[in-house]
Order: C-alpha cells, then sequence, then structure tokens
C-alpha cells in the first residue's frame, strides 16, 4: 500500500507529459470560438475552417487522455491512504505541471 503522496504524484507528472497536446487543444478550441464570442480573445485570423474539424480531432484526443488518466489513477486511488479530497486535487493538478512549465518558459 502507498502510504504517502509522493506516488500518485510522480505518475500524475509523467501522464502531464503527453496530456501537454490535448491541454494544448482544449485551449486553442476555447481561445478561437467561445472566448472569441464574448470578446475575451482574439481569433485566430487563419482559422476559417470551422469548429468541427477541430472537434473531430480534439474529442478523440482528449477521450483517449482522459480514459488513460483515468485508468492511472482508479487503481492507484485505493492503493494510498491520502483523503479522496487530497488525492484527487493533486491528480487533477499535477498533470498540469508540465504545461505551465511550456507556457511560462517561452
Amino acid at each position: 500500500m502507498v502510504r504517502h503522496w509522493s506516488a500518485p504524484l510522480l505518475v500524475n507528472l509523467l501522464l502531464g507529459v503527453p496530456g501537454v497536446v490535448p491541454y494544448w487543444l482544449l485551449w486553442y478550441l476555447a481561445v478561437n470560438w467561445p472566448l472569441a464570442e464574448l470578446g475575451w480573445t482574439v481569433r485566430e485570423p487563419t482559422e476559417n475552417d470551422g469548429m468541427a474539424l477541430w472537434l473531430v480531432i480534439v474529442v478523440p484526443v482528449v477521450t483517449l487522455y482522459g480514459l488513460i488518466w483515468w485508468l492511472a489513477n482508479s487503481p492507484l486511488r485505493r492503493r494510498t491512504s491520502l483523503a479522496p479530497r487530497t488525492y484527487w486535487l493533486l491528480s487533477l493538478t499535477a498533470p498540469l505541471v508540465p504545461s505551465a512549465a511550456l507556457f511560462l518558459s517561452s
């Protein structure tokens, strides 16, 4: 039994490396359509293909990543002694670290 937070942290940090792709896709989709419609961002000027093409790409990628994330975290949650709220908070925020590091380094 995993007694502390290091194993879930390591697993979720490693999941965050390929997670950069679905996070970027979701951000790109949000910036170019709903946030642009609200006037909060400026749409990419060359993005005129519509949303359907992007959804064909984004939905399978995000679904596959979410499935892999869930399959990695579900059994790990049962083997740890962390409180459920603490575990899921760690598991949701740790994969964002590689994306944040890339964003801040650019």
